[in-house]
């Protein structure tokens, strides 16, 4: 996945635009040969002073891009764009990558409202699902666009899809993987007219957990919203657990540890580091979380606190071997770090490589 373009973010901005009664544009890359600056299922949205937010690989082809959005958003016409970035590099505005990406450009995205809205609902609930949008030919350069949210709560709807669609949908529902996008051009009769679905994965933004709204656990917040995580952070110190200290966090908790986190599970799309102002604290953190399905766990401290904490969880048959071994501890990759902000770095590159390292 393009973790730095977390596609459930895209459409939450999408959907907030519209509920706004702001015209846009959703411009997504729906197909790829070639060296392309951008990967299938990579979106922008446009306004009508310009690109708002994403990238669909800037340079001369976003640009051609935002300029057709403009244009197109007024005139209320979508269309399905070939482009060829097979230039010359002596040529002027133009793209040498030396592919070619193909481009939906839906200027009516509010016609889609009640299909991100269930997007914006499942993102809520922490439920992946498969968009399905599909582009009609209409003969005039333009296409009519219709979509479709499915889940793995809603077996029923396969039913009433293609056969050709529905085994895509189930593979893509099954498992979470950098391939999770699919273009499709199923087989018409003469007097159809030509169809083209894209399919892709939305799986709900990766939730990080820092314990601790400290020095650092405040800088790791602001890397991780920076880095499309949803972030969540506690601490039992009011004074640090509040907006003010920690204006980019999505939810602050506050209170002992087992009120704060009795609702909050971690699955495999879920981050901890634990950044508290104790070794106490942080095993009390990690205790509560040790046995989660978290895909990354982390624990600040020096060797001799770790030492400690680890006997202490062995001995205590607080965790099993194989659990205490999964734990990155010391959090962070070695950059020979120092400073708090330098620190915050090191952990939000840890995140990063466990994020975009299958099985890791």
């Amino acid at each position: 996945m393009d973790f730095g373009q977390n596609r459930a973010k895209i459409y939450s901005s999408l959907l907030e635009l519209i509920n706004h009664g702001i015209p846009c544009s959703l411009t997504i890359v729906t197909g790829t040969y070639g060296s392309t600056p951008q990967k299938p299922g990579s979106a922008a949205i446009i306004g009508e002073a310009g690109l708002i937010s994403g990238t669909i690989g800037g340079g001369a082809t976003e640009n051609k891009v935002i300029q057709c959005a403009k244009g197109n958003i007024s005139i209320h016409q979508s269309q399905l764009f070939n482009f060829d970035l097979h230039n010359d590099i002596s040529a002027v505005n133009a793209s040498i990558c030396g592919g070619g990406m193909q481009i939906l450009l839906d200027a009516q995205p509010e016609k889609s409202i009640c299909v991100f809205q269930e997007i914006e609902s499942s993102n809520r609930a922490r439920i992946p699902g498969v968009l399905i949008t599909g582009s009609i030919a209409t003969g005039s350069g333009t296409v009519d666009i219709e979509r479709y949210w499915i889940t793995s709560l809603q077996s029923a709807v396969y039913g009433t899809l293609k056969p050709e669609i529905a085994s895509v949908v189930s593979e893509l529902l099954s498992v979470s993987g950098s391939e999770n996008c699919r273009q499709l051009k199923p087989e018409k009769s003469e007097d159809e007219p030509v169809q083209t679905y894209f399919l892709e994965r939305i799986d709900p933004l990766p939730m990080l957990i820092i314990a601790g709204a400290g020095h650092i656990g405040k800088a790791l917040s602001h890397l991780g919203k920076l880095l499309g995580f949803e972030v969540i952070v506690w601490d039992d110190r009011p004074e640090y657990a509040n907006p003010e200290n920690l204006p980019e966090a999505d939810q602050i908790l506050s209170g002992s540890i087992e009120e704060s986190f009795s609702e909050i599970e971690l699955d495999a799309n879920s981050y901890l580091v634990t950044v508290t102002r104790g070794h106490n604290q942080d095993a009390l953190v990690l205790r509560h979380f040790i046995g989660s399905a978290a895909r990354y766990i982390g624990m600040i401290g020096s060797k001799r606190k770790i030492i400690q904490v680890r006997d202490k969880f062995l001995g205590e048959g607080w965790a099993t071997r194989e659990q205490w071994d999964k734990i990155y501890t010391p959090v962070g990759l070695k950059i020979n770090s120092t400073s708090v902000q330098e620190i915050a770095v090191s952990i939000a590159a840890q995140l990063i490589l466990v994020r975009s390292t299958p099985n890791a």
